[in-house]
Order: C-alpha cells, then structure tokens, then sequence
C-alpha cells in the first residue's frame, strides 16, 4: 500500500527490554511535536516582515466586567515614555495591531491586570508584551524586575531582539539571557532589569543559584505556552517559577492556539485574568472548487500527479504529503520528471526552510512540496492550486477536518477563485473523503480529462 499507510518500521525495546515494533509515521514523540510548534513559530517570524492584517474578531472577556473596556487606535493614547514611543515608531509600528488595541491598555493599566491571550504570529503581541515590560521598569533599580520565559533558545533570541530594539532610546535599561551555555559566576546578581530564557535555566537562576530575586518580579510574561507544554518538563517548571513570584506580580500568557491542555495550564499560572480570544473565522469553501483522483497506489498517484502537472503549474501550488519521507520520495521523482519543485521538509534548518518560502513567494519556484507541519501559517498569495496528495488524518487514523480546511484554504483567497485537488488510493481514503464531504456538506466532483479545461481557467 501506498501514502497513508507506508511504514517504515524501526524497532525498539519496550519496559521490559522485548523488541517491539513503532511505526515510524503515526507517533511523534513529545519533543518532535515540540520542535516542529517551535521550529513553526520560529520560521514565522523570520518570513513576517510586516504584521499580518487578520479579519479576525477579537472577543474580550474581562475579569471585572463592571470595569469599563478601553481600546486604543493610537500609540499615544497610551500615554508611554517618550523614549519607548521613539522605540515603537522607530520599529515600523504606526499604529497598533488588533491585538494590541485591547491588549495594550489591559497591560498597561493601574494597578497592574493579568491577561491571557491568544494570537496568531504576525500579530503584533511579542511588542505588545515588550512594550509592558518596559513600562514597568525602573531603570534605577539594578536588579531583574521582569522576566520572560520563551519555550526555545532561538524563540528567546528572537524576543530578545525586539527588546533591544523598542527600548533603543532607553540606554540604561538591560537584557540578559538565561539560556543554556550562558554561565555566570556562582554568586554573583544580576543588574540587567530584563530577564529572558527558556524554563530550565531561568528555574535555576531563580533557586539553585539564586541569581534572580524571584520576589522583586513585577511582570512575569510566558509566551507561545502552546510550545511550551508540547514538552512536559517546560510546563512543570514554569509552575513551580510562577510559584516563587510575588501575589502582585503581573502574569501575562500568550498561545496561538487554545486547546484544552493549553487551558488548563494557562489557569494554573495565571489568577484571575482578563481573556483575549480570536473568534473562530468562519471559513468559506464557496470559492475553491474540490476534486478528487481515483488511483490504486502510490505510483499511479504520481502518474496522476504528472498528468495534471501542465495543468496546475501556469499559477503556483502545493502539495501536501503526510510524512516527510512521502514529501522527500515525490520532490525527487518530479525532479527526476524535470520539474522544478521547492521541498519543505523538517529536517532542514528552520533559516532554510525561510530561505525556500522566499523562493517559492517570488515565484522562483512553482510548486511546493511539504508536509503539514510544515506549512502551518505560512500564506503565500498567489496559491491557487492545492494538491493533497495525502488526505489529511489524525493520528488515530480518522479524517482531520480543521487540517484540510487549513490546507485548501489557502486557495481562493482575497476573492479570487481556488482550486483542490485530493488524491484517493484506497478503500480507506475513499472513506475519509467521503467523512470530509459529510463534514463541510460540500460536494467533491471525481476530476475528468475533460476537467482539466476548467482547470486551466481557474489557474490561468
């Protein structure tokens, strides 16, 4: 059998030392599934020069819903520093995000409010809770005041950078990195007032070697706690730094996503907080036209793949493979065809896989091979063909909907007409689009040679 249910069995001793055998597709381990949220976060903020302009709606719950609920349209409004205002305006940011219209006066407010927030990357929120953290700073104080927990050394990196650019015109504020690698002498205080590492060295900092006055932390931020508790040992040691805090201090959380896990973690290490949701976007498939291909195994999908090939590249598509391994095998077969395809794979360095987006959105390249991971949150405009070459399922085998509505939804954007295209190859896939179709109550036409017309007509 092909595509879904290609195995490449490894194998490995179980509790008690017998050999059993894994399958090497279906289960990621924690860290994988850590490193690829990362590695995602990561490689958005390397391709996002500008902020992302979502249509979505912000929905705000309040903790004190008798309080009145401000938003802002202008930085001024905020009544900063005027050297922080020189930093926000220095960085590009002439007026504030839609997270930050909401999020900006909750943080900023007296007496200090905590917030859990969920945004999307691109959005604005890492200046957001910068931007607080400065505010709050008492730049005499030579000690840390504010602390900020990233789930990787690079992800901290990238923080780090907007702090040292918004507080560009506030010399006598300083940022130190507790990352690993980063050794100081045992003993020693540090005076820089800004604190930002990942969950391990800043636990050490603050007890076994009590670097940090955990006591003396007004503002406690904890970003992307999505990635975070993708690792076990992060989500733990964040609990136990939030415990050291002082009552009063300010616990800001930030997550893309808000699955119930991320929840219940964000209510342990934030008390009574004021709550920034997106509202779930109701996503349209009026625009793209759905297809299926009827094949019996993975090279007849290939075959079927080259056969619309002409067809879909006169725009620009991707295609969708479930494993790295299947991505891998068709970027070098439509290679060895002579096409020029773009692969995006997780095993490449996340400064890579930037470098070949780039590539791709300039139309260097026409066609994008990737897996889901992937290309979580990369838009590139001018997709109006997408190939899943795999349907997309959960690890239990059933139909991921939010997945393939993800992935085809990158069609017919901005009102322009969109095209998918599903490979089936067995009984079971044929099963899983007809669960897809039930799902969206959409109807998906089997792809005809004389389809291919129309195809040419939706890309051209």
């Amino acid at each position: 059998l092909s595509g879904l249910h290609l195995k490449e069995e490894k194998t490995k001793p179980d509790a008690n030392g017998a050999v059993v055998k894994a399958d090497d597709n279906i289960e990621k381990t924690e860290d994988e599934e850590k490193e690829d949220r990362a590695a995602q976060s990561l490689l958005n903020k390397l391709i996002r020069s500008n902020l992302v302009d979502t249509t979505n709606q912000v929905e705000v719950l309040q903790r004190d819903p008798t309080s009145p609920l401000y938003s802002v349209k202008s930085f001024e409004e905020l009544r900063l520093k005027p050297q922080l205002l020189q930093g926000v305006y220095a960085m590009g940011f002439n007026r504030p995000s839609k997270i930050q219209e909401n999020a900006l006066p909750m943080m900023l407010a007296e007496p200090p409010q905590n917030l859990i927030a969920q945004s999307q990357s691109g959005t604005g929120k890492t200046a957001a809770f910068v931007l607080a953290m400065l505010s709050r700073v008492e730049p005499g104080n030579k000690y840390p005041q504010c602390l900020c927990l990233s789930p990787t050394y690079e992800l901290a990196l990238q923080t780090g950078k907007v702090i040292e650019q918004m507080g560009k015109f506030y010399p006598e504020l300083k940022l130190a990195y507790a990352v690993r690698g980063n050794k100081l002498e045992r003993g020693q205080k540090i005076s820089e007032q800004i604190v930002i590492g990942t969950p391990g060295t800043v636990l050490d900092w603050c007890s076994k070697l009590k670097f940090i006055d955990p006591k003396k932390i007004k503002v406690f931020v904890l970003d992307e706690a999505d990635v975070m508790i993708a690792t076990q040992g992060h989500q733990d040691q964040s609990i136990r730094i939030q415990r050291m805090l002082p009552r009063d201090c300010q616990m800001l959380l930030f997550s893309a996503t808000f699955e119930d896990s991320v929840w219940k973690f964000a209510q342990k290490v934030v008390p009574d907080p004021n709550i920034i949701k997106l509202k779930r976007e109701e996503e349209t498939l009026d625009t793209i036209k759905q297809y299926y291909v009827l094949c019996n195994n993975r090279d007849e999908k290939f075959q079927a793949l080259c056969n619309i090939y002409g067809a879909i590249t006169i725009a620009q598509a991707m295609i969708f493979c479930h494993t790295r391994k299947t991505a891998g095998w068709l970027a070098a077969e439509l290679s060895k065809e002579g096409h020029q395809v773009a692969l995006l794979s997780g095993e490449m360095m996340v400064e890579q896989r930037a470098a070949v987006i780039e590539r791709f959105r300039e139309g260097k390249e026409k066609v994008l091979v990737t897996t889901n991971v992937c290309a979580r949150g990369i838009d590139v405009e001018q997709v109006s063909v997408v190939i899943n070459f795999d349907l997309p399922v959960d690890k239990d085998g059933n139909p991921d909907n939010e997945t393939y509505l993800h992935r085809i939804g990158r069609t017919g954007r901005f009102g322009k007409r969109g095209l998918a295209i599903n490979m089936v190859d067995s009984k079971h896939s044929m099963n899983i689009l007809n669960r897809i179709q039930e799902h969206f109550n959409k109807k998906i036409n089997k792809l005809d040679t004389d389809d291919l017309d129309e195809i040419e007509k939706i890309t051209n």
